[in-house]
């Protein structure tokens, strides 16, 4: 299900400051007023909240008239910093009222809002609020913002399998190709879809019938593999496999660590979610 995760963001956001809010309100026995909390439990000593009791943050977020509009928005923060919601606010403060920020608070604020850990924060926001699938399309969001976090692969590899998604899970660049024959491991090494890998490295492939061989090129470099055989080569040297190429169900099948790396490209391997995470160096 396509959704904007902006607008997660948005419902997310939302939800978040009415808890926020009402943790402002009880929180503090002797009566207290929730800008005096908030002046008591700042983000860190950088980010100074002045008291402004007529301000609210739904007005500072769409367009309260005056200059203070931030304020509200610095109160706000310290309440849902840790939240989903503290990155909505971090980067409105940043978008619009920059020019009122101190070096300090814009290093603090810049910190809440890498924009893959405040996705992740989101979808397991939701996760946690029984919206698996739409955690799911979050959670990808944060893949693709930072494809070398090998921890946003876990956290979705996790979401898949609690929505009974089993088995080894193949990422090219913090994309999921396509597949008729899905990834397995054999006496120790993985072998996943040569076509689907190559393609999704943008790379071309060319089958010998002759031979039984398969040949992919990229950038240059060339790599050939013989079916059933541990012998291949890369741009004419030949190397042995651990492992050889097989056909299983009409699908040609390699070492994934072999050929990736052998096109130059990174493999890892997330063992607790059976995952191979490719990227291109």
């Amino acid at each position: 299900m396509k959704k904007s995760w902006m607008m997660i963001l948005s419902c997310v956001l939302a939800v978040s400051l009415m808890s926020g809010s009402a943790l402002a309100k009880s929180g503090n026995g002797n009566g207290a007023s929730k800008n005096e909390e908030a002046t008591n439990t700042n983000v860190n000593a950088n980010i100074e909240v002045e008291a402004d009791t007529d301000l609210t943050v739904t007005a500072a977020t769409y367009g309260n008239k005056g200059n203070n509009g931030y304020k509200g928005l610095l109160n706000a923060i310290n309440n849902v910093k840790d939240k989903p919601a503290g990155a909505v606010i971090a980067e409105l403060l940043l978008s619009k009222y920059e020019t009122k920020l101190t070096a300090e608070m814009k290093a603090e604020l810049e910190t809440i809002i890498e924009k893959d850990v405040a996705l992740s924060l989101v979808a397991e926001y939701l996760e946690e609020s029984g919206s698996v699938t739409d955690a799911v399309y979050v959670q990808k969001e944060a893949v693709r913002a930072n494809v070398k976090n090998i921890d946003s692969y876990k956290r979705l590899g996790k979401m898949y399998e609690k929505m009974g998604k089993k088995g080894l899970k193949l990422y090219v660049n913090g994309e999921e190709p396509t597949f008729d024959t899905a990834p397995f491991i054999r006496d120790g090494s993985t072998l996943v879809p040569f076509r689907a890998i190559a393609e999704a490295l943008n790379a071309e492939v060319s089958w010998n019938k002759e031979e039984r061989s398969v040949t992919v090129t990229r950038d240059g470099i060339t790599v050939k593999l013989f079916i059933d055989s541990k012998t291949a080569f890369v741009d004419g040297h030949e190397l042995t496999l651990d492992v050889p190429a097989a056909i299983v169900n009409n699908s040609t099948v390699v070492p994934v660590r072999f050929v990736s790396e052998a096109l130059k490209a990174a493999v890892e391997w997330e063992a607790e979610t059976q995952s191979v995470i490719i990227v291109e160096q």
